[in-house]
């Protein structure tokens, strides 16, 4: 892993102490997919950020400068960009200081595993996510309840592990949003309430004509098809939750060479 810290316009040897990301997770990341030194979705990211620096009230630092560091920490490569923003200096105590310098990290990463050849293998969470609209779709950098809900299981055989809110209704995976298919239409459970609005659910909402709905236990396991996605792996099939299994679906097999034609990140993970 190769990493650089800035705060404002000044590079940094590491993490300033009493930053307010660290303390109170007073922050936003994204992890971005890169090829050949540059971020495909970079736009989409960004826009993300800044939905989450204005719900936060967060002062993000120059957008140019921070894609100048990415292509430069990138040096032609591809992998995993991760680039995480937090307020920035503050003392101790939750209310924020006027007039901080964001803190910002930019590091990148190998790239992760493709999907099994045959699925993912989901299970249930017990832990839920909590109902707060004002933090709902922004990617904050308080994940303790995704860390909780990972760490139900050790089994090497299951992939991913699918979430609940405290009100019952379907979310999301512990680190992708779901996707399933009733009667030729498609479906991703809204997240304006909890869960992450993410830039790879962006793109698959428009590629498929896809409905944002609230979705229950039973309406998944009774899907048709099934599929995960996240920025940094793209699309995932799922072939079992539980003792339901799905066999390969020629839609999403068909939505991931899309996306393989759109991102070519994706180009050699596909057939």
């Amino acid at each position: 892993m190769s990493v650089r810290h800035f705060v404002g316009d000044q590079s940094v040897a590491n993490t300033p102490d009493q930053d307010r990301g660290l303390a109170y997770g007073d922050g936003l990341f994204e992890t971005m997919r890169a090829h050949d030194g540059d971020v495909h979705w970079w736009p989409a990211h960004w826009r993300r950020l800044e939905r989450g620096a204005h719900a936060l009230g967060i002062a993000l630092p120059d957008r140019a400068r921070v894609r100048h560091e990415a292509q430069a920490l990138l040096d032609g490569a591809g992998g995993v960009l991760k680039l995480i923003v937090t307020r920035g200096v503050g003392g101790r105590g939750y209310a924020p200081f006027d007039a901080i310098s964001p803190h910002w990290i930019v590091s990148r990463h190998d790239a992760p595993p493709a999907a099994p050849a045959d699925g993912l293998t989901l299970r249930w969470c017990d832990t839920r996510l909590a109902v707060q609209p004002a933090l709902a779709g922004i990617k904050h950098c308080n994940r303790l309840e995704q860390v909780l809900a990972r760490a139900e299981w050790r089994d090497a055989d299951v992939d991913e592990g699918l979430m609940r809110s405290t009100e019952g209704d379907v979310v999301s995976a512990t680190a992708a949003n779901l996707f399933v298919l009733h009667d030729g239409r498609w479906t991703t459970p809204a997240v304006d309430r909890c869960g992450i609005a993410g830039v790879c659910r962006e793109w698959a909402i428009d590629a498929l004509q896809a409905r944002e709905a609230r979705l229950a236990v039973t309406e998944v396991e009774a899907a048709e098809a099934v599929f995960l996605c996240n920025a940094a792996r793209g699309i995932l099939p799922v072939a079992r939750l539980g003792a339901r299994v799905w066999r390969p679906h020629p839609q999403v097999a068909q939505l991931r060479r899309r996306l393989a034609a759109e991102h070519p990140a994706f180009a050699t993970e596909v057939a």
